[in-house]
């Protein structure tokens, strides 16, 4: 695949978008000394949702994001 092809996969921008949330999360937690439980707590969320964002478990609703976001020419 090219370049070219590849900058216009929905696939390549949402395993982009995912690793770099994960690095992101990762880095914070990292950083704050929090575990997941605890990043759970502060944004309001369950434990289990903060693991399925670490694992890229949230495909569903990140490419379709990407899809439109390709469709309208953004990035």
């Amino acid at each position: 695949m090219k370049r070219t092809e590849l900058m216009k996969s929905s696939g390549y921008w949402t395993q982009f978008i995912q690793l770099s949330l994960y690095n992101t999360v990762n880095d914070y937690l990292k950083q704050n000394h929090l575990t997941r439980t605890a990043f759970a707590e502060q944004l309001g969320v369950s434990k289990g949702y903060v693991s399925q964002v670490l694992n890229g478990d949230f495909d569903h609703k990140l490419s379709k994001l990407v899809e439109l976001s390709l469709a309208c020419g953004y990035v």
